[in-house]
């Protein structure tokens, strides 16, 4: 099976390497490269493909492994394996890189709850002193005065605005955002599906059909239309005997015949999964739980990620009603508006209950990731200060989403996320 490559994709990261292999006069050239973009974009696979194409197989570290109950070590297992990189180089006579998965679940920190530890800022300052001193990396507790050779370190990562600051400034880490184009949507699920007969003009339709999912859910789509033949397998043979018919048995593997691709199959399937994605936006049952025991409610007056249908937003007995035709807060000659009233009972109960209380905003590409950055601190406890400050946060983030957020100070957690201002 032949994978698609972006070609700007290629481009970028064979620059990146090419480039730190080069001895280029009064040139800086950036160590690290940062390709930062929507999860399941395909960024981790991408860059495997063009390692495969420059011909060298890369030293891996995973985000997982930047943190441990020994101070330090995650710190040392980077020096380690960049010593390891450069012997490479040195020894094989070929190109090598050092390739971060997931940096910044690693090493990010996503809001004021995440812990931020000795091994994060020993990351951080790791990765910044290898970026200056590429050719001077030692191991702690001993010296080695030969220059290494420079060895390029390419990470991934959702959002880098969670990494320390100096880390990614220019000069350290040159930034890629990855975003497929239709043109690399299209190529790359012609990848996927190329084994099952699939026509240019079907390819075309099916990722147009689902324009805004990302590229895993296509390979995700493809399994997924193996699950009737499963079913009947599993039933065939009882599913008594499914165990020791497939682990430690002398029989032939099961043999499944090339299933239905047609389009019309597979719209029908991706369609079942988008509304599966949907009752998961829409059910936040995580909330609806803890209001209901920390609160006594029941019930939840969460806004839900995705947007309700117009007949829901029309219909006062649904639950979106309240929360999306009576505005949290509006903006009129600079002044906001007064929070309304099911915001100010929930901020009541919040502090009656001791809990702090923050504020949260995202744009329209942060919110589609996750990534929320916080507002000024509430320090106050206060409820006049509190609605105060609630209030200036709104104002100043008019056009974003903005959520409340109610913590327990004695279990250290959240037990309250209400997003209360959407984009007009």
């Amino acid at each position: 099976m032949s994978y698609y490559i972006s070609p700007n994709f290629l481009d970028k990261v064979a620059v990146h390497i090419t480039k730190n292999f080069l001895n280029l006069p009064g040139v800086r050239v950036p160590l690290i490269l940062g390709i930062h973009g929507r999860k399941g974009e395909g960024k981790t696979f991408q860059a495997e493909l063009v390692f495969q194409r420059l011909g060298f197989e890369p030293v891996m570290i995973s985000g997982g492994e930047l943190e441990s109950p020994d101070a330090g070590d995650p710190a040392r297992l980077i020096r380690l394996r960049y010593r390891e990189a450069a012997e490479q180089i040195r020894v094989r006579g070929e190109m090598c890189a050092i390739f971060i998965n997931d940096l910044d679940a690693g090493a990010g920190r996503f809001d004021t709850t995440t812990q931020y530890t000795v091994n994060t800022q020993m990351v951080n300052a790791t990765l910044m002193n290898i970026a200056d001193n590429p050719t001077n990396v030692q191991l702690p507790g001993s010296y080695d005065s030969t220059p290494l050779h420079r060895v390029p370190i390419i990470v991934t990562g959702n959002d880098f605005s969670t990494l320390y600051a100096p880390l990614i400034r220019d000069g350290r880490m040159e930034k890629f955002y990855w975003e497929p184009s239709r043109d690399d949507k299209i190529g790359i699920v012609g990848g996927i599906f190329e084994s099952d007969n699939l026509s240019q003009t079907e390819i075309v339709g099916l990722v147009d059909n689902f324009a805004d999912q990302a590229i895993d859910f296509f390979s995700a789509l493809r399994s997924r239309i193996y699950d009737e033949q499963i079913r009947e397998f599993i039933h065939k043979i009882g599913i008594e005997r499914i165990s020791k018919r497939l682990v430690n048995t002398l029989e032939a593997p099961p043999d499944f015949p090339n299933p239905n691709f047609s389009l019309a199959h597979l719209l029908e399937m991706g369609s079942s999964m988008v509304g599966q994605q949907k009752r998961v936006q829409e059910m936040r049952l995580v909330d609806e739980y803890n209001q209901s025991r920390l609160f006594n409610v029941q019930g939840t007056v969460n806004v839900p990620a995705a947007a309700p249908t117009q007949s829901q937003l029309n219909d006062p007995s649904s639950k979106y009603y309240k929360a999306y035709v009576e505005p949290s807060s509006e903006v009129s000659n600079g002044q906001a508006a007064r929070l309304n009233s099911e915001v100010l009972a929930q901020v009541q109960q919040l502090l009656a209950r001791g809990c702090k209380i923050g504020m949260e905003y995202a744009d329209n590409r942060r919110f589609k990731t996750g990534s929320w950055q916080s507002c000024a601190t509430i320090k106050t406890a206060q409820e006049k200060d509190v609605v105060a400050s609630l209030e200036t946060c709104l104002s100043e983030h008019g056009g974003e989403y903005v959520r409340l957020i109610g913590i327990d100070p004695k279990v250290k957690r959240r037990v309250v996320e209400t997003i209360i201002q959407r984009p007009k």
